[in-house]
């Protein structure tokens, strides 16, 4: 053979002589019935062809609305491969019943050209917040600061009720705005968790990468400006959406991000305050006591001075380990104490359950509270 090609039956190789292989694992079936349904998903059950019953979970506003009966094409490889976030087969198509085009035009740029999941199959085409076809776009051509807007800042997705939960126990009548970076699920839709918290949240603005927020907003940087200038929050949360990637490494792991997003606020003129990811309860010890996530996107990362949120009343032995794993940091960040007294009740009233890495509120009290109190410090910078 010549040139560049490949030998019939060798694996195609991509440069620097790493073999390529498949990376999405491929099911047909049929959707055998509805399951639950949430704003921007539903739940299936889908036969398999070969036999069997997977649980799956489609995106209407991407693939259309599924029906019994419909032959759906699947990405299964998540839930085969066992992950906890994504253990679902994802329906990637309807191919026998395909969705209508949107009623706007699309052949032009009136209706957005911000593309999201860019250059994979199921590319959306949104409106972003501040593009010139968007009726917000003369506010934010002119916006440039956040006037102290206090941003709590979190590595995972499953801090955000526990972080409302303090803004709102203090500030009931807060508006705050959501952030979703895209270090974890791309579709706001995947969250059940938001879902629940949308009467509670003065709106979604899905930044980089995400969609199906309220917002779309092309970097961190004018989701926030758009968080201030066009949902008018008192407080904004930025965090990832479900689905941490971790490698069990100090710097892969998605949430390093978190850093990132301090630095953001900081350029904007906004106050970071960062909430930690703190536990007595995670069986690995990378993660009890301040976990080493918090440590590097706080203590490498973060180049701007945030406000390291502890809070009171955790165990003797725990605090101790806390404010040992803290001590370096004390130079480039304020470390505060936070009273929690109520931030208990205020978490048990949730609209949404508590959960992270499988844990409970009572099982893993201490990460719940620390999100709290985060939320409670940024509230008390309302006065």
């Amino acid at each position: 053979m010549t040139g560049g090609g490949t030998a019939p039956g060798a694996a195609p190789r991509w440069g620097g002589g790493l073999a390529w292989r498949v990376v999405v694992r491929w099911r047909v079936g049929t959707v055998a019935g509805l399951r639950r349904r949430w704003a921007g998903a539903v739940e299936l059950d889908v036969e398999v062809a070969g036999g069997g019953t997977m649980r799956a979970l489609a995106y209407p506003e991407l693939v259309g609305e599924p029906e019994a009966g419909d032959r759906v094409l699947l990405n299964v490889g998540a839930l085969l491969m066992g992950l906890g976030t994504g253990g679902y087969a994802l329906v990637v198509a309807l191919p026998d019943r395909l969705p209508p085009d949107p009623p706007q035009t699309l052949d032009s740029r009136d209706a957005g050209h911000l593309v999201k999941a860019r250059y994979t199959p199921l590319q959306p085409i949104l409106l972003g917040v501040d593009e010139p076809a968007s009726p917000h776009h003369q506010a934010l051509a002119a916006a440039e600061d956040l006037a102290g807007l206090p941003v709590v800042t979190a590595d995972l997705h499953s801090a955000l009720p526990a972080i409302l939960a303090g803004i709102l126990a203090d500030a009931p009548h807060a508006r705050v705005a959501y952030l979703l970076t895209d270090g974890g699920a791309l579709p706001a839709w995947f969250s059940r968790t938001l879902a629940g918290l949308r009467d509670e949240l003065a709106g979604t603005i899905s930044v980089g990468q995400a969609f199906g927020g309220d917002l779309e907003a092309s970097t961190l940087h004018s989701g926030l400006l758009a968080a201030r200038h066009v949902l008018h929050a008192d407080v904004a949360v930025v965090a990832q959406g479900p689905g941490n990637l971790g490698t069990g490494t100090r710097w892969g792991f998605s949430g390093v991000a978190v850093g990132e997003a301090v630095n953001a606020v900081a350029t904007l003129g906004g106050r970071p305050v960062g909430s930690l990811r703190i536990s007595a309860a995670d069986p690995r010890p990378r993660h009890r006591g301040v976990s080493h996530h918090s440590l590097t996107a706080y203590g490498r990362v973060a180049l701007a001075r945030a406000e390291l949120v502890v809070p009171d009343g955790l165990d003797p032995a725990l605090a101790a380990d806390v404010d040992a794993a803290l001590a370096p940091l004390a130079g480039r960040h304020a470390v505060l104490r936070v009273d929690t007294a109520g931030l208990d009740a205020a978490l048990r009233r949730s609209p949404v359950p508590l959960s992270t890495m499988g844990r409970g509120l009572d099982a893993d009290h201490a990460y719940f509270l620390a999100a709290a109190a985060a939320g409670r410090h940024a509230a008390s910078l309302l006065a």
